[in-house]
């Protein structure tokens, strides 16, 4: 009697404690807990900049000059001063700049839960739905899906089906919507499954990580100081399980040092400021006003890396580092059929072109990334050209930049900060469209989203349409004998239609960034894929009228 008692006392005292426990949506709404900054050495900071020169011109005179020593990010560094083969260890993790930064820490690592993960984009109700017989056999038909928010970047790398065959796998299905340390989500199964790919490579890891920065020299070039470089699969998956655990982070776009806007993208500072395009290709005026200023850092006396310093902070150019057309891949040269590995700087390019010119510029610089499977074209496979695309709108000529529209200025206890969850302002329309357009409603700004998109989408099924028409013709085409030289005329027209297709499946704002280049883009896909169907049939009615 006595036992029981205790028995059921027991017990209702633990249902007691599981009714007071948060359940898993209670969980979901609370913010990351706020990161502790590790106890800092006391050093003299001359003594460092006595051997980093480079890094005294920007912190001396920078917002960090005061606030944060050199201890405060990089340990060990008594051990180092002390002998200098020791090599300070250096915090790279988001969650150190978060014990200052916390409102743009927590709202970097939430996640949204309304933003959907696995969205593949060639479904018959998605984006693209004959995606994978316009872009086969290349590796993104495994699996091609719609980008979650920052802080999932390096986990969904690592995780899609395309990238390193598989053998990369959530430790459970739950940790879908967990962001955080990459190897305290992804386990490595050493099994490859099968329709996958393995087109991964180092290049695309650099924009997924701001981990690297210190361990890989200019362009990914092979260097014996750094111990990564430019490699395909091999490197890539030794590259993450050894070097990486952290998705991009602050040091991205903020330098630690002067505490300004920067960029760490080195294709990007090649582009703009090794090739001497600039910061607006098509816009010299604004190229001026914005400017980016390399800094060269050596090691062992040989110029190792490279940083770039905004003179002012521009978001267009700091998100340009990852929302770009880029290659980041092998391929061919289209004039000799010629493979080009790795080894060759054209596998971290940044075209830094628009749509229009994007074929003209791969032409001019000798590269393709695949062959189509069945018209044997020499096709480009684009990435995400959000910025490019940008260039020229109406939104950008009215100064508005990438913050406005995805990290807006929002206020907590009456403290504003910038918003680092980087979601699409449909998630976000009062603090974004309504903040410039107040006499709308959230409801009415949506509605006018929807109508620019509804009407995209539309142009983007139709020049799919007509791109598979002209793979269908090209099939009757070589069952009936047409020559090289007809086909070889048609597959100009190819490239060119795909160019102007592909352009704005790998572009995520279904055209809205763009409208009217997209409509124009669109409509002359549609006229090159109906011009290489006339070629194909000409030739095809000529060999049946010859039989």
């Amino acid at each position: 009697m006595i036992r029981a008692f205790w028995i059921g006392l027991i017990c209702g005292f633990i249902v007691l404690l599981i009714s007071f426990s948060p359940t898993l949506a209670q969980k979901e709404k609370v913010p990351p807990p706020k990161p502790k900054a590790p106890p800092a050495e006391r050093i003299d900071e001359g003594v460092c900049f006595g051997c980093h020169s480079e890094i005294e011109a920007l912190k001396t005179k920078g917002k960090h000059a005061k606030a944060v020593s050199c201890t405060g990010c990089h340990s060990d560094v008594k051990a180092h001063l002390e002998d200098t083969g020791k090599k300070p260890l250096s915090r790279l993790d988001l969650e150190n700049c978060g014990s200052c930064h916390k409102e743009q820490y927590q709202t970097y690592m939430a996640v949204n839960l309304k933003s959907r993960a696995k969205l593949e984009k060639s479904t018959t109700t998605s984006r693209s739905p004959t995606f994978d017989k316009l872009m086969f056999p290349h590796g993104f038909t495994k699996e091609h899906a719609e980008p979650r928010s920052h802080a999932f970047m390096l986990i969904d790398q690592l995780i899609v089906d395309r990238a390193y065959g598989g053998r990369f796998q959530l430790k459970d299905w739950t940790y879908i919507d967990k962001a955080g340390k990459l190897w305290d989500i992804v386990a490595d199964t050493g099994k490859e499954l099968p329709q996958t790919a393995k087109a991964g490579n180092t290049v695309c890891l650099t924009c997924k990580t701001s981990d690297h920065v210190l361990k890989w020299a200019y362009l990914g070039d092979p260097n014996p100081a750094a111990p990564l470089k430019r490699g395909g699969n091999p490197e890539a998956v030794e590259m993450a399980k050894n070097h990486l655990q952290n998705p991009m982070g602050c040091i991205h776009c903020h330098d630690p040092h002067a505490g300004k806007p920067r960029v760490i993208r080195d294709a990007l500072i090649e582009a703009a400021v090794g090739r001497g395009e600039g910061t607006y290709p098509y816009d010299p005026e604004k190229s001026k006003e914005t400017t980016i200023e390399k800094i060269v850092f050596k090691r062992d006396g040989k110029d190792f890396r490279a940083i770039g310093i905004l003179n002012k902070p521009d978001s267009n150019l700091m998100c340009a580092q990852c929302h770009v057309e880029y290659n980041c891949n092998p391929g061919l040269n289209p004039q000799t059929g010629a493979a080009i590995g790795m080894d060759s700087r054209l596998t971290n390019y940044y075209p830094w072109v628009n749509v229009f010119d994007l074929q003209k510029r791969y032409e001019s610089i000798g590269f393709k990334d695949f062959r189509h499977g069945v018209t044997g074209a020499a096709l480009t496979k684009i990435q995400h050209p959000e910025v490019e695309t940008y260039w020229g709108s109406k939104h950008e000529r009215a100064g508005v930049e990438c913050k406005d529209c995805h990290m807006p200025k929002v206020k907590v206890k009456g403290k504003p900060y910038t918003y680092h969850g980087q979601r699409s302002a449909r998630y976000i329309l009062k603090d974004t469209c309504v903040r410039c357009h107040p006499k709308w409603t959230v409801e009415e700004a949506e509605y006018q989203v929807d109508a620019v998109q509804n009407y995209i989408r539309g142009k983007m099924r139709k020049a799919e349409f007509w791109l598979g028409e002209l793979i269908n013709a090209f099939i009757r085409a070589k069952d009936l004998g047409v020559s090289e030289d007809i086909l070889n005329e048609a597959r100009k027209e190819h490239d060119r239609a795909h160019i102007l297709w592909e352009w704005w499946t790998a572009e995520n704002s279904d055209g809205f960034h763009n409208p009217e280049a997209a409509r124009r883009s669109l409509a002359e896909s549609m006229n090159a894929s109906q011009k290489g169907i006339e070629i194909l049939n000409k030739a095809i009615g000529q060999k049946v009228a010859a039989k």
